[in-house]
């Protein structure tokens, strides 16, 4: 029993010995990995809180929509821009508060929210959509070659058709007819064929006296399936978790 005593007291004093040496970054370690812990979960809180905020704007911006009320669409945008400005919801409420002010006249406004929305979105869609609709903007204001040099821009394929054709109404507008017949026959190969608005691009084509040539005729006669619409902004995040 003594022996088994001594044993315990020396495992006792090996314990005491190594605690002396290690206690202290022991103990270090432990309250570094309980911050980090709170800290992750406090950043996990703040995101959280801050997407319930800006989801709650959001629904002011489109409440507002629904109530044709221009001055709260512009009182919760801003709000989004100031605050929020780094969640989903803040480009989303500027490209739907350009559409208003456009609406009301506004282009200069409109124009100014979708630069924003364009700056601030990391979103490939948004980003593409800002465009057409700014470029379609500097086409109203006769600003040919500022339009032109927006839709330069890289676009999906999924926005080809809508593009072109945007590119022929402003090249047709600027008096380059050959070039715009080139921008209709593009935009019919790119059009979903099943789309009613084929008809309407045809018949731009046609005013502008049909293809350029029999080839691109027929190449414009089989499109290659693709959306026809402009795609609209994806839909709202959900909240963090």
């Amino acid at each position: 029993m003594a022996v088994y005593d001594l044993e315990e007291q020396e495992t006792i004093d090996d314990l005491k010995a190594w605690w002396r040496r290690w206690g202290n970054h022991v103990t270090t370690a432990i309250l570094v990995l309980a911050i980090a812990l709170a800290g992750v979960q406090g950043w996990r809180w703040w995101k959280h809180s801050r997407a319930e905020q800006a989801a709650a704007l959001y629904a002011g911006v489109s409440a507002a929509v629904r109530a044709n009320d221009l001055a709260k669409a512009k009182d919760a945008t801003g709000q989004l821009a100031d605050k929020y400005a780094g969640t989903g919801y803040a480009p989303r409420a500027a490209m739907v508060l350009a559409r208003m002010l456009f609406d009301a006249g506004d282009k200069a406004g409109a124009r100014a929210q979708l630069q924003w929305a364009l700056a601030q979105t990391d979103e490939d869609e948004l980003r593409q959509v800002a465009r057409f609709r700014i470029a379609a903007l500097q086409f109203e204001d006769k600003q040919y070659d500022d339009a032109l040099r927006t839709l330069d821009a890289k676009h999906d394929d999924a926005f080809a058709g809508i593009y072109a054709d945007l590119r022929g109404d402003i090249l047709a507008a600027a008096g380059r007819a050959p070039e715009a017949r080139t921008a209709y026959q593009t935009a019919l190969a790119k059009l979903d064929a099943k789309s009613p608005y084929r008809n309407y691009v045809q018949v731009k084509l046609d005013s502008l006296g049909g293809p350029v040539d029999p080839g691109a005729a027929a190449a414009a006669a089989v499109p290659v399936p693709a959306p026809a619409q402009v795609p609209t902004p994806a839909a709202a995040p959900a909240p963090a978790k």
